[in-house]
């Protein structure tokens, strides 16, 4: 009930492999995989509700203290 075995490519697959991604980037071909760091470098490091509260945080209060200014006048 075991999944099908992997086996690890041999030194000349590798090397095969790898002289093929060589040849592809120099032809400028792009990858089919994008890097762990191309992910990073793409990807926000804060999430799209949390930059939201923090933009209504900052923006409502900046509306009222305006308000504020304006309409309570000491």
């Amino acid at each position: 009930m075991h999944g099908p075995s992997l086996r690890q490519p041999t030194e000349f697959e590798m090397r095969r492999r790898n002289e093929k991604f060589a040849k592809d980037v120099r032809e400028g071909k792009k990858a089919t995989h994008t890097s762990r760091a191309d992910k990073l470098a793409h990807k926000s490091p804060i999430s799209a509700w949390a930059l939201g509260v923090v933009i209504f945080v900052v923006f409502g209060g900046v509306i009222f203290e305006l308000a504020r200014l304006i309409f309570l006048k000491d």
